[in-house]
């Protein structure tokens, strides 16, 4: 993923404290945050519950007042409206209006943001392909499953063809299939130069995709940094072989043994379940002829540098 240092959101002692009605301090949800988030980069943000996770993405979104601290994005504050038309935002419980179709939906945010018709309909054709809906372009919304509205929501959040894309639990009510999709579409989105601020409680999905995590506990930043970093065990070390014979391997656990006194463990490398299930669905799939492809096709023009995107909009 992108490496570039240049950070597109920052937060500095970033504290919110709700009041209670005589104003008096009831509860500190975030305190002294300290966050970055660079230009290409995959942030994790976790914690348990109540930890300030929404809290904070309210905050960098402008739709709360920090108690303390400051927020800056691209140089400036969320309040900037030129700013809001940089940002995608999926919530975690997306309200779409059950009475319109995708195509309706994605219609009616492509107009807040100012973004001439032509360009709607091409964005919202190559985003309902994307996310896998090109078949339910035309059903009410109120139709779809969690999942189906899911992907209508991810949609949404792209349409603007943002620079940062916040994901607040993204695959929530998807099938492995769809989680799978989401993080392949989350991977593009780094390629291409976007920044994304993911917050999910399944880790799992968080460590295939995100390149640093921040992790929340009571709203205090309690560990940051890259996964690999974090995740390393450093008191071992992992020797990975080709196929060999029970008694090459026995001469090469021997050998280690008599250099460092100390007889390696052994075992196989193990896939992932995600992984397992993915090779029989899609076995399953090229049985049938019809093998689904690797990974969603991106939308074009999420590829674009946003420079050169003057049509963008600015949101109503």
């Amino acid at each position: 993923m992108n490496s570039n240092s240049d950070n597109v959101l920052s937060t500095r002692g970033l504290t919110k404290v709700y009041r209670d009605f005589w104003q008096r301090p009831k509860v500190r949800a975030v305190s002294q945050l300290d966050m970055t988030l660079k230009r290409g980069e995959v942030l994790g943000l976790l914690g348990p519950n109540g930890s300030g996770k929404s809290t904070a993405i309210k905050m960098i979104l402008g739709l709360l007042q920090p108690t303390a601290g400051s927020i800056d994005i691209f140089g400036t504050t969320p309040d900037d409206p030129a700013v809001r038309a940089r940002i995608g935002y999926l919530p975690e419980l997306s309200h779409l209006y059950r009475y319109l179709t995708p195509h309706e939906t994605l219609e009616l945010y492509g107009g807040l943001f100012n973004l001439p018709r032509s360009v709607r309909l091409q964005r919202s054709a190559e985003l309902l392909e994307m996310v896998g809906l090109a078949e339910a372009t035309h059903r009410p919304v109120g139709e779809f499953s969690k999942g189906m509205a899911r992907r209508v929501g991810l949609a949404q959040a792209l349409l603007n063809n943002p620079d940062i894309v916040i994901l607040d639990e993204p695959t929530s009510g998807l099938d492995p299939i769809g989680r799978h999709d989401v993080k392949e579409i989350v991977r593009t989105l780094a390629q291409a130069g976007k920044s994304v601020l993911l917050s999910s409680h399944l880790l799992g999905e968080v460590e295939d995709v995100c390149d640093r995590v921040v992790i929340l506990y009571r709203g205090q930043l309690q560990a940051e940094g890259r996964l690999d970093q974090l995740l390393a065990n450093r008191e071992q070390v992992r020797l990975t072989l080709p196929e060999i014979s029970a008694a090459e391997l026995e001469a090469v656990c021997a050998g280690i043994a008599e250099k460092t006194g100390k007889r390696p463990g052994v075992d196989h490398p193990v896939m992932t379940l995600e992984e397992y299930f993915l090779e029989i669905v899609t076995r399953a799939g090229a049985s049938e002829a019809q093998k689904r492809p690797a990974a969603p096709t991106m939308a074009a023009f999420l590829k674009n540098d946003q420079n050169d995107q003057p049509d963008k909009g600015v949101q109503a």
